[in-house]
């Protein structure tokens, strides 16, 4: 039977060794790593790079390597933040960025069946849980289907706001997932460095009538968030 290369053992041993350490427990540097294990830096730094490309830990340029929260898993059922929050175990917060009304343009116009010049309310929130920031989320409502919901509180769930303030229910949603390059502002808000990936998901909810409710697209941290589904194959 061959023998288990010395990156892998250490990967593992280090895999137990933070089994149950908080989110951001800081590891020890790569000499004292070394040192413990009795192995050279350069197997310290293969099974360093294992983990950090598994989403085990992550690397903070110039303060080192330390583990990494959990990944939230979201699948492709129809639930707000708040509900995926909560249904983890985990407390969300929200950070209102910008609130405010402006003209459709010509995108929002096609995802909300409007017209270019129509009002819409836009909504920018940061997503935190417990205190982590999970990712940015940038809403477009027409704005005569709810009226007055910038003076609301929009800290919670914006979909329980709009059913119990609006009587507007989410029932179904066009969405497109898309990987991207997160630029300085977007990173230094989701706390990863610059030019670090992430999830774009672009969706586009429909009430019961099939009319868009609302444009929202949410870009996640892409070592927070995994998206899952599963596929089923046509039989002939």
């Amino acid at each position: 039977m061959a023998r288990t290369a010395k990156h892998e053992e250490l990967r593992l041993a280090l895999l137990a060794e933070t089994a149950g350490a908080p989110p951001h427990t800081p590891l020890p540097t790569e000499r004292e790593i070394a040192a413990r294990h009795g192995v050279s830096r350069n197997t310290v730094r293969q099974a360093m790079d294992a983990l950090v490309a598994a989403g085990s830990v992550y690397r903070v340029q110039g303060a080192g390597t330390f583990v990494s929260p959990a990944v939230v898993s979201k699948s492709l059922t129809l639930t707000s933040f708040t509900e995926d929050m909560h249904a983890r175990g985990l407390e969300p917060v929200t950070r209102v960025l910008a609130a405010e009304t402006v003209r459709a343009g010509r995108r929002m116009a096609e995802l909300l069946e409007t017209t270019p010049d129509a009002e819409v309310v836009r909504v920018c929130r940061l997503r935190l849980a417990d205190g982590s920031p999970m990712c940015l989320e940038n809403v477009h409502l027409p704005a005569h289907r709810v009226p007055g919901l910038l003076d609301a509180d929009l800290t919670g769930s914006l979909y329980d706001l709009l059913a119990e303030r609006h009587q507007l229910l989410i029932r179904s949603a066009r969405q497109i997932v898309r990987a991207a390059d997160l630029d300085d502002t977007e990173a230094a808000l989701l706390g990863v460095a610059p030019g670090g990936s992430g999830l774009r998901v672009e969706r586009v909810g429909l009430d019961h009538r099939e009319t868009p409710v609302e444009a929202t697209t949410t870009t996640y941290r892409a070592d927070r968030y995994d998206i899952r589904f599963t596929v089923r194959r046509t039989q002939p």
